[in-house]
């Protein structure tokens, strides 16, 4: 008989019996769409992983610690069978087969009344798929199919123009660190949805590169204040352009909540009555160090670090953190837009009990193409600085963390 391909169907399993034969890895890596699914779920296994095992204890799935006996299928909907034991997985094969029960077998997929596609989802699309050619199956090609598909949802490069949706209001996106690739996969999905772009320096530029012709993008370090502090004048652009019934996303380097003022920009289109969605952002203050080579934690070493703005220095007025205190941590002190100052903030930390030979490192322009990494101490780092023309960005790491990497060589 000629071979036919798979017909495509959603099963709608809420409430309705789907049995699981064998608790491996098969059952660990399907039954969490099963639970998803709201299928009533009964597991017949002697034995489970223990990700399985903490399923059945939480009451996802009901488990049966017994090998498979037959009448195990008779009132079930969906059967998947995964057992090492091959002649239990023929016997629970046939039994499917005489009531009707859709089965997947994970040993023999053409002895299978069904098969498991390759399933992603994105924004309440689930795409599926399956290949259509029996005898050419090949899981690796379908699963690479699924990824670019869900990829190209996610980022909104596969969404037709005239299909595009778009989110109403202002998206507070925190870009990352500077490498493209680290934005996340929402934070590059809104990008693609957008009417108009306000970007700080510090935003992963490459991005900007990517966007549609028709996308206004606006360099928030260049929008004229006049009257208005320049992050008024931030607040009432994405104000003013979402009034007009555009989406706009403001891209900001690092997360909008680590000292992105991002907050300020949240309470400004609250009190207009403008939508306001953030997408948290990965912080330099974690990520840049680890690009480098640095764990801001390490057994046996630092059990805390602390991510203080270096921006005010130690004895200015307007600085709002207990520099004598941080001195007398002995975890890991990153500074963030503390080049500048960090001759001051090394000085306060000596005085106030920091060993002058604690480890430092600069590294600038972080998860860039341009990244570069300098190392001193307390006692040496101001110089340094200067010696080796260290300039913002640059994130600063403090702490015997720094000598744990394979660079740290202070």
């Amino acid at each position: 008989m000629a071979e036919h391909p798979a017909y495509p169907v959603g099963l709608r399993l809420t409430g309705r019996r789907v049995v699981v034969l064998g608790g491996g890895q098969v059952a660990q890596r399907r039954l969490p769409a099963l639970i998803a699914a709201g299928a009533d779920i009964r597991l017949v296994s002697p034995g489970a992983t223990p990700s399985v095992e903490a399923m059945a204890d939480a009451g996802e799935i009901t488990w049966e610690k017994r090998p498979y006996a037959e009448g195990d299928l008779a009132d079930a909907w969906y059967a998947l069978i995964a057992t090492s034991d091959t002649a239990a997985n023929t016997a629970a094969s046939a039994e499917a087969e005489r009531h009707r029960v859709w089965c997947v077998r994970s040993d023999d997929a053409d002895a299978a009344t069904a098969w498991t596609p390759a399933t992603g989802t994105s924004e309440g699309v689930t795409v599926a798929v399956l290949t259509t050619d029996a005898r050419g199956r090949d899981p690796r090609h379908t699963a690479a199919i699924r990824d670019a598909v869900v990829e190209g949802l996610r980022d909104g490069t596969l969404v037709a123009p005239h299909h595009r949706t778009r989110t109403p209001g202002v998206s507070l996106v925190g870009g990352g660190p500077g490498d493209p690739d680290l934005i996340t996969v929402r934070g590059r999905r809104l990008l693609a949805e957008a009417d108009v772009v306000i970007a700080d320096r510090l935003g992963p530029r490459d991005l900007l590169a990517e966007l549609p012709p028709h996308v206004e993008v606006i360099d928030a370090a260049k929008i004229p204040y006049g009257r208005f502090m320049a992050q008024e004048a931030i607040n009432n652009a994405l104000i003013e352009h979402a009034k007009q019934g555009k989406s706009v996303v403001r891209l900001k380097g690092g997360d909008p909540f680590v000292f992105g003022r991002g907050m300020e920009e949240a309470q400004a289109l609250a009190e207009a009555g403008i939508p306001c969605t953030v997408v948290p952002g990965i912080s330099s203050s974690i990520s840049v160090p680890g690009a480098a080579g640095i764990p801001v934690t390490h057994r046996g070493v630092a059990h805390e670090f602390t991510v203080v703005s270096g921006h005010v220095a130690p004895d200015d007025e307007r600085s709002l953190v207990d520099w004598p205190s941080l001195a007398k941590l002995t975890g890991t002190l990153v500074i963030l837009m503390g080049v500048d100052k960090i001759g001051k903030i090394a000085e306060t930390l000596v005085a106030h009990g920091r060993s002058p030979d604690t480890p430092v490192a600069l590294v600038q322009e972080g998860t860039t193409a341009a990244q570069r990494r300098v190392d001193a101490t307390l006692a040496t780092v101001a110089e340094t600085v200067v010696a080796q023309e260290v300039r913002p960005p640059a994130v600063i790491v403090v702490g015997d963390v720094v000598r744990q990497g394979p660079q740290g060589t202070a």
